[in-house]
């Protein structure tokens, strides 16, 4: 979420071999990983994998955290693109896919959406305050010394969280058995419903909304907007912001409480047709 902070910094601070273009394309391949391999480890993290979601998920964060220590010592643009931009991301869907797992389990019924709703608050909180610290490492010292101390920080908060999170009983079957095999066994009845595609089609059609804004914002207000380097990164983090109320308030809102009683369609309307709005008017006219 904080990458534009760096390809900002190396628009100005370029020392490595290869086109500094081509950072352009870390943080939408960092994205395309995560977002792309979730479909596949949710599947193997709901049945056959169950019992081993903690280990995944320590996995990945070893794995997070090795790649960013090894993109500090880059010396071509390539090894960006590798470690950040595929490993990293890798790493780090292996932490979210099976916890997110987890935290479905625990909440069946009531308050699941608000649990996934502070979950998804807590990752614009993280995308508020770290910009301001990693341009606060960049001006002190460099992208490698940056990177090194990211590295620390992936592992310690990643594995101290991973520990923290209680592992749900029914993850703890052994996958041997035939009666768990058959009780784990994925419902892709839901394929058939017509409901699911044009759901899938929409959410596609709405990331192009946030994620695209989101990994080039703070490059596009520097270049393009002509704005300080301290402003581009406020403008980071106010992009952020309004994410950690309202992950929570949409997931208030799926949860058919009695004040208000809203559809699952028109939680989705509202939210959808808000991103497209700020997307159209907040990025698209300004740049006209």
């Amino acid at each position: 979420m904080s990458f534009g902070v760096f390809q900002e910094y190396f628009s100005s601070n370029w020392t490595l071999q290869g086109s500094r273009a081509v950072t352009g394309i870390i943080g939408t391949t960092s994205n395309g990983v995560m977002y792309l391999s979730m479909p596949f480890l949710f599947a193997l993290f709901t049945k056959r994998w169950a019992h081993r979601r903690q280990l995944a998920a320590l996995c990945g964060a070893v794995l997070a955290s090795i790649s960013f220590l090894l993109s500090s010592f880059s010396t071509h643009v390539w090894h960006l693109v590798a470690t950040q931009g595929v490993l990293a991301a890798f790493g780090c869907a292996l932490i979210f896919s099976p916890t997110t797992l987890s935290l479905g389990e625990w909440f069946r019924t009531s308050n699941r959406a608000v649990a996934y709703g502070v979950t998804l608050s807590c990752k614009n909180i993280v995308g508020s305050a770290c910009p301001f610290l990693l341009r606060g490492l960049l001006d002190h010292s460099d992208f490698r010394v940056t990177l090194r101390w990211w590295a620390l920080i992936t592992a310690t908060t990643s594995i101290l969280a991973i520990f923290l999170i209680p592992t749900h009983p029914s993850s703890l079957i052994s996958p041997s058995n035939n009666f768990s095999r058959e009780r784990r066994k994925i419902p892709w009845h839901f394929s058939k419903h017509s409901t699911f595609y044009v759901h899938a089609v929409a959410i596609i059609l709405q990331s192009s909304g946030y994620g695209i804004p989101q990994t080039y914002l703070n490059t596009y207000a520097h270049d393009v907007t002509l704005l300080s380097q301290t402003s581009a990164t406020l403008l980071l983090t106010l992009f952020n912001i309004p994410g950690i109320i309202s992950s929570a308030f949409f997931g208030y809102l799926s949860n058919n409480n009695k004040r208000f009683s809203l559809s699952a369609t028109t939680v989705t309307a509202i939210s959808a047709i808000a991103s497209a709005l700020s997307a159209f008017l907040f990025w698209g006219l300004t740049s006209k």
